[in-house]
């Protein structure tokens, strides 16, 4: 049976597209996922603010009320309490993903196979190589990088190791995320702490890193321990999973669509916010959109662009960022000191009004930015 629509790529965006199809009931494209990996683990987590725009809420496994950031000499205390910062697992998104497709008989999830070569167009249909034979379809969404993170890919990466852990005894304070906590890097990188407490005694902890040239696990394997050993004061605990990740900060301008009928989505497809790698409600944005595109007849659509506002101030900020990564503490401590929570929130979650993104403005010393405004930006070229 042809399909209408391969999704090539069975992750975050991939499953969310998918199940934004299946929501459209019998105008939905006949549609097969591809997804390489034989089975999902609960091998990463998704954060967001808890803004009314936000998706999927019911998948939430914890938020929090309260946020703090850190330097070495200060600490500040968010109060979010309108707007929560949540935590999302992505065992349970892949598994009630999967229950939602079992339920359609448009779609379809075949796991364990793999895209074997480039798609291909072969008298007016996608012809795609794959290692359980070839595929056909009038549409293709690739949510797969186009290449692996790389130097000079991104203005900055956003690569990161965690791991949960379950304490002997009480040791964390449930009631406070701490999202960035400042210490000291290598040259050129911004390196922080970042605790997520699931109860007094488990809890998420992870080191990460902002700098030009992603980084593998093992770059963190030995702060991440000093890290868990530090806050768990000897106290014993047992391992019960590990995350790694790595984010684009700052991607080239996308080039041009060249065929109507393809479209390219996911983190290095401008599914995550430049200036902070959130990406989980903007890619469900986008699968909404793209869902009522497809099943209207007009093909896939892209992610869409930011507005020129947030792009030239999160390309500035990233600018600065990069030339003078020791300034990230005392720029993030402000703006999260400066501006009222709600107001960050619908920054954080690409729903700011002019206000909202006058009052960020305002929250950050001139100077550095003023200066950046004259010089040239890094230069960062498409895979």
């Amino acid at each position: 049976m042809e399909n209408d629509l391969l999704i090539l790529g069975g992750g975050a965006a991939g499953l969310s597209l998918a199940r934004r199809l299946a929501e459209q009931g019998e105008a939905a494209p006949r549609t097969l996922v591809l997804e390489s990996r034989a089975d999902y683990a609960d091998d990463r987590t998704w954060c967001f603010w808890m803004h009314p725009s936000a998706q999927l809420t019911h998948l939430v496994r914890r938020r929090w009320a309260k946020v703090s950031l850190a330097s070495p000499t200060e600490r500040v205390l968010v109060d979010c309490l309108e707007f929560p910062y949540a935590l999302l697992p992505s065992g349970g998104f892949y598994q009630d993903s999967r229950e939602c497709l079992a339920r359609s008989e448009r779609l379809r999830l075949a796991m364990g196979v793999a895209v074997l070569g480039a798609p291909r167009k072969v008298d007016g249909l996608w012809e795609v190589e794959t290692s359980a034979g070839v595929q056909r379809a009038r549409w293709i969404v690739d949510t797969r990088p186009p290449a692996p993170p790389a130097e000079g890919a991104a203005v900055l990466w956003q690569s990161f190791l965690g791991q949960e852990i379950e304490a002997a005894g009480p040791v964390f304070d449930p009631t406070v995320a701490e999202i960035m906590h400042f210490t000291e890097g290598e040259a050129g990188q911004i390196l922080f702490h970042y605790l997520l407490p699931l109860s007094p005694t488990r809890a998420l902890l992870e080191v990460t890193a902002f700098s030009p040239k992603p980084a593998g696990p093992d770059a963190f394997r030995a702060g991440l321990s000093r890290f868990i050993d530090r806050r768990l004061e000897g106290r014993r605990y047992q391992f019960r999973r590990e995350e790694h990740g790595i984010l684009p900060m700052g991607l080239p301008t996308p080039a041009p669509l060249t065929d109507p009928t393809y479209a390219r989505a996911g983190l290095l497809a401008g599914g995550a916010r430049a200036s902070s790698g959130y990406a989980f409600q903007r890619i469900q944005r986008w699968a909404e959109s793209c869902a009522q595109s497809l099943a209207g007849g007009h093909g896939p659509r892209p992610h869409a662009a930011d507005g020129w506002i947030l792009r030239q101030m999160d390309a500035l900020f990233l600018q600065v960022l990069r030339r003078r990564p020791e300034l990230a503490p005392t720029l993030f401590l402000a703006m999260f000191r400066k501006v009222a929570p709600a107001r960050l929130a619908r920054f954080m979650s690409d729903q700011a009004t002019l206000f909202d993104n006058l009052a960020v403005l305002a929250a950050l010393p001139p100077g550095p930015f003023l200066r950046e405004l004259f010089r040239p930006a890094p230069r960062v070229v498409r895979p």
